[in-house]
């Protein structure tokens, strides 16, 4: 089955692509890497010719709110209708868990107006939510500092393994449309702080960590469940300490 994945030269892309190989799949990486760009259009419709299933798991060179809505929404008009051209038979969007929650967040604002784009678009569909990744924890950690300190909120996340971001967007992909969204999640949950906190000391960084209920995940005010599934969400094998021993960090 030929499957086109959308940004497959990126980190979760680049793990599906090699997946979906290693499966008897043609798993096509599509970015500007390849010469296919979803915003002018170049080289979409013929990237996209003969394939079955698109996977979108491209993401906006800049984070700037006006900028990130213009490339969710003009990426993913043109995707859907060379889609639609091409007679592809299942799209599937990687999104985030809470992206509906966190409405002060202009990226999340941006994912939102691109399933509202998906779904409008009448082509049998699927869109897989998965919580933060473990390898951008650190990232979190470093922009949540102030000096020596660093202000968490101590709500609650669920964060995964990249890999198991890749399996369950594999599958997903692999399978029936659901038309609808599909939440995946790591195995446990913590308080951001007190992960933080964690993830410091292993690393002996003499930063401190604040719990801090006003602080801003990536300037977004968040409450106590925005960043964690809902029931039924289907949950990673990838333990935080497991990753940690793999990735040789701490633990």
């Amino acid at each position: 089955m030929k499957i086109v994945v959308i940004g497959g030269s990126g980190l979760i892309g680049s793990k599906l692509v090699d997946r979906l190989g290693s499966q008897g799949h043609e798993a096509v990486p599509a970015s500007p890497k390849t010469g296919v760009n979803t915003l002018t259009g170049e080289g979409v419709a013929d990237a996209l010719t003969d394939a079955e299933v698109v996977v979108d798991v491209s993401n906006s060179p800049s984070f700037e709110d006006a900028a990130v809505l213009e490339f969710f929404e003009t990426s993913t008009r043109t995707l859907l209708a060379a889609a639609s051209d091409a007679g592809v038979n299942h799209y599937v969007a990687l999104s985030i868990v809470g992206c509906d929650r966190i409405p002060d967040s202009g990226y999340m604002r941006a994912k939102v107006a691109q399933e509202k784009l998906i779904v409008a678009s009448g082509l049998p569909y699927s869109v897989v939510h998965a919580t933060q990744f473990f390898e951008f924890l650190q990232g979190i950690i470093d922009t949540a500092t102030d000096g020596d300190t660093v202000h968490l909120a101590p709500v609650l996340i669920q964060p995964m393994a990249a890999d198991d971001v890749a399996a369950a967007v594999a599958e997903v992909a692999l399978g029936a449309p659901t038309n609808s969204v599909v939440e995946v999640a790591g195995p446990e949950q913590f308080r951001l702080d007190e992960l933080g906190r964690s993830l410091l000391a292993d690393q002996q960084d003499p930063r401190s960590v604040v719990a801090d209920p006003d602080a801003r995940y990536f300037g977004a005010k968040l409450g106590e469940r925005s960043l964690v599934p809902a029931d039924g969400a289907r949950l990673a094998g990838t333990a935080l300490d497991d990753w940690r021993a793999r990735a040789g960090r701490g633990r």
